[in-house]
């Protein structure tokens, strides 16, 4: 309650205090100190406002201070005051300005009128409970409220010793000598003692003054009336001459006696629902401070069970370890008794061997013909049988030096990465299923497609009905859903080349869905891959070979474009493509539109009487009955057994000498960052480059006749020698 009784621009206890419009309170002293002066004429906005005028230097000064008075807060050159509280304190106000007051707590402005600050109520009831608080507290008041402090100490103000008359300001001894220098300008300004200071004197006996009895409140226009009526419509006291002066007439008045009771019925009303708000404030602080308290035991608690959880877990994979160090021990103890067995077997055999070896070479050093063909039967014999002891795999090893012990702990460690709190509290019965494992030795990559398997071990309470395969958009991005159903293996075609996605699996039930397993990381062909499409195909194409072969049964030259060679399980990721050239990519893979070098080549696998096929790219919508190159939508480089020559748009060009023969191969090299279009007869480039400046979306094509027979080979790597 202390703070209600405090002043908002001095912070102590009110003295004084006159009621603003707004319904704040600030001491009547207080207020003659933040009062500010408006030009005549103008209302404290305006006077914001203005930018120039012609005052003097003292009334320009002013006017800075003017510009604040939205917020209570200004200054003032040369002397600037400043409260206790921190709020600025101005000169007072001349008799020819309009002045204006600012509240210090909503900083709303109102302007005085003829009265000044008498035209506010006193708002006698604060001020008496302010005595009497201080009263109850033994808080001295008669000395506190009496003296009057300096109002420019910074700290700590002390008792006001002299009171300049010109500039309305209370200082001390210090305070005066250093702001308020008796030189200078200030020299004609008028020092005088507090008016007050013979009462502070007086009540200096150190007894508190007893509350007397208050008088009724009077009139602010009237002060010799009390007030007797209440306005209901300007929300104020009033009197008898008020209302006789007809400034009520229209207003609904009631007797005082009558609104303050009705009044203090709303007022009790309102603290009776403030109180019950109050009450169960210190309810919850206590449920609070309770819920704290468990907190802390409960995290107490559940840290020990941790623990001891992931020490049975280590203890558990402890003892495992010692197993498996047992079997590695016995296994190594095998293999070196072994490699010793044929040490020492080997050894004697080549202690045995080595001695018959010395043995014979003595005998053939011995000049007795008749003595050695007694023996050389034998020995030749035995020489041979030795030499039989050495048979195949006697000189290799029984074992090898590798362990063929494998420890596959992915999916121990995949489990491990993947332990975590469960949301919520395990209760008995069906829950939502645990989070899928992802089989890695299972997913893979193939071109543009992403194979994905995972499997998960559900209890017989906890059954699976179904799963949400979820990847990104190859960039980091959201996660978007592309499979949902029972299959725990899931083929997605339709992904970029040179491209890493983040994928995850989670399953569902009747009770809702699992945790998400673990990310894995997939990272898709940096090369194109595909085949001739049929249904592009001129009807005169023959396809075979899983359509990688074509050939033509007319003599006419007939076109044939590539398409995308799907696996037999599928989920086209339509959320990749927003724009119409792009969403054909979901049907053909070939397309090439995106960034990156691409390169294909055509083996020629029949050649017969010179005929001129063409190889290049083509947009979907090109003509199939026209040859390659006929019109604006294909680029081709046309070659027979002697030349070459680039064709577009019905026109050719950059003719080179040099053909192709059964065998051969034609190389096609599109490098879509820059935009250009080359060609290569085995793997030498053939002419310039062809084409540059491409743009759009392009398919692989070949135009051919009944004398060629070409077989596609995709998914290759740009060649080492060739210059990109």
């Amino acid at each position: 309650m202390e703070e209600e009784l405090k002043c908002p621009v001095c912070g102590s206890f009110f003295k004084d205090p006159i009621l603003l419009p707004c319904s704040h309170n600030v001491c009547l002293l207080c207020a003659r100190n933040i009062s500010v002066q408006t030009p005549d004429g103008e209302t404290p906005v305006q006077s914001r406002a203005s930018g120039s005028s012609d005052y003097d230097y003292l009334d320009m000064d002013k006017m800075s201070l003017y510009s604040e008075t939205d917020s209570g807060y200004g200054s003032y050159t040369p002397c600037q005051l400043k409260s206790p509280n921190g709020v600025r304190v101005f000169p007072p106000v001349a008799p020819h300005r309009n002045c204006s007051l600012t509240c210090p707590l909503c900083h709303r402005s109102v302007s005085l009128d003829e009265r000044g600050l008498r035209g506010f109520p006193r708002n006698r009831l604060l001020e008496a409970i302010v005595m009497r608080y201080q009263q109850t507290r033994g808080i001295p008041c008669s000395s506190s409220s009496s003296a009057v402090k300096c109002q420019l100490c910074d700290r700590n103000p002390v008792v006001a010793t002299v009171m300049c008359e010109q500039c309305d300001v209370y200082y001390c001894n210090a305070c005066q000598q250093r702001c308020h220098p008796s030189r200078g300008p200030l020299a004609k300004h008028r020092l005088v003692p507090p008016p007050n200071q013979a009462a502070g004197g007086a009540a200096s006996g150190g007894q508190q003054p007893q509350l007397t009895a208050r008088k009724a409140g009077t009139c602010v226009d009237h002060e010799s009336e009390n007030f007797s009526m209440y306005c209901c419509s300007c929300k104020a006291p009033v009197c008898v001459k008020c209302l006789e002066e007809g400034k009520h007439a229209k207003h609904d008045v009631k007797p005082l006696a009558v609104m303050w009771k009705q009044h203090k019925c709303q007022l009790s009303q309102a603290l009776n629902g403030v109180s019950d708000k109050a009450k169960e404030a210190k309810e919850f602080l206590v449920q609070l401070k309770n819920m704290l308290q468990q907190i802390q035991e409960n995290g107490v608690e559940f840290e020990a069970c941790l623990v001891a959880q992931c020490d049975s877990l280590i203890e558990a994979l402890t003892r495992q370890k010692a197993k498996l160090l047992t079997k590695v021990t016995k296994e190594k103890e095998y293999k070196m008794k072994v490699v010793r067995d044929q040490i020492t077997h080997c050894t004697m055999k080549l202690r045995q061997t080595t001695g018959m070896m010395e043995y014979c070479l003595e005998v053939l050093k011995d000049n007795d013909p008749s003595g050695f063909l007694q023996i050389s039967d034998a020995l030749i014999k035995r020489v041979a049988s030795s030499q039989d002891q050495w048979v195949k795999g006697a000189l290799e090893p029984k074992v090898g030096p590798d362990f063929d012990l494998t420890l596959n702990t992915d999916s121990l460690m995949q489990t491990i990465l993947q332990l975590d709190f469960c949301q919520g509290k395990v209760e008995s019965g069906p829950g939502v299923p645990a989070a899928p494992l992802l089989q890695l030795e299972k997913c893979c990559t193939r071109n543009n497609s992403a194979t994905l398997a995972w499997r998960v071990n559900a209890p017989a309470g906890c059954p699976i009905e179904g799963y949400i395969l979820e990847l990104d958009d190859g960039n980091g991005g959201q996660y978007r859903e592309v499979y949902v159903g029972k299959e725990t293996v899931c083929t997605v075609d339709g992904l970029h080349f040179n491209s890493s996605y983040n994928a995850r699996v989670k399953a569902y039930n009747a009770i809702g869905v699992g945790p998400y397993s673990k990310t894995v990381v997939l990272k898709t062909s940096d090369v194109a891959w595909f085949t001739f499409d049929p249904s592009s195909a001129h009807r005169d194409i023959v396809l075979s070979n899983e359509n990688q072969t074509a050939t033509c049964s007319s003599y006419d030259d007939r076109v044939v474009l590539g398409t995308a060679a799907f696996s037999k399980v599928r989920i086209i990721l339509n959320y990749m493509f927003f724009h119409s050239s792009v969403i054909m990519y979901i049907f053909h893979n070939s397309l090439f539109n995106f960034q990156g070098t691409h390169y294909w080549e055509v083996s020629i696998d029949r050649y017969d009487n010179h005929p001129d096929p063409a190889f290049g790219v083509a947009r979907i919508n090109t003509m199939k009955e026209m040859m390659l190159g006929k019109d604006d939508k294909a680029w081709a480089m046309y070659v027979d057994n002697n030349r070459s020559w680039f064709m577009h748009n019905n026109s050719h060009t950059n003719r080179a000498e040099g053909g192709i023969t059964k065998g051969s191969t034609v190389g096609i090299l599109l490098d879509l960052t820059k935009r250009t279009l080359t060609f290569y007869i085995n793997k030498e480039q053939h002419g310039p480059t062809a084409f540059e400046n491409l743009d759009g979306v392009f398919v692989p094509a070949v135009s051919l006749n009944r004398n060629v027979q070409v077989t596609l080979l995709t998914g290759l790597e740009v060649p080492k020698n060739i210059k990109q």
